[in-house]
């Protein structure tokens, strides 16, 4: 089965970082996208981050531009989100998610969606105050 765990989230002033981590197992496919997504309390979960598998490409929502950097370690099965000059606004569940049908379309034209997205991990909290 496909099993997808973040961990790393935590609280930290509003300027600080953070690193999540996703551990995944189970996935047998050779290419596919792995996203972050992020919910806030009372809104839509919304797409932040994605890296296709293999390769070099990543794909950031403008909000998080110049901030935040995805990475993959294929070699563990992890991928990461780090954070840096975080926002009270980022603050949210940070959700990973991977997708091995799209390729990671929906981030490229800007317009993430979670639809495409089959697999999901149980989140970790984000708080920036």
């Amino acid at each position: 089965d496909v099993q997808l765990v973040e961990s790393g989230g935590g609280s930290v002033q509003a300027g600080g970082s953070l690193t999540l981590s996703c551990a995944i197992s189970g996935y047998g496919y050779e290419e596919y996208c792995l996203g972050w997504f992020r919910q806030a309390p009372g809104e839509e979960r919304d797409g932040v981050a994605a890296r296709y598998v293999p390769g070099q490409m990543s794909y950031y929502v403008d909000s998080v531009k110049g901030r935040f950097t995805v990475s993959v370690d294929k070699a563990k099965n992890m991928m990461y989100l780090q954070m840096n000059r975080l926002k009270p606004e980022d603050t949210a569940m940070y959700y990973c998610a991977a997708d091995s049908r799209h390729h990671c379309r929906s981030f490229y034209v800007g317009a993430p969606n979670e639809n495409d997205f089959a697999d999901w991990g149980q989140g970790t909290q984000v708080t920036v105050s």
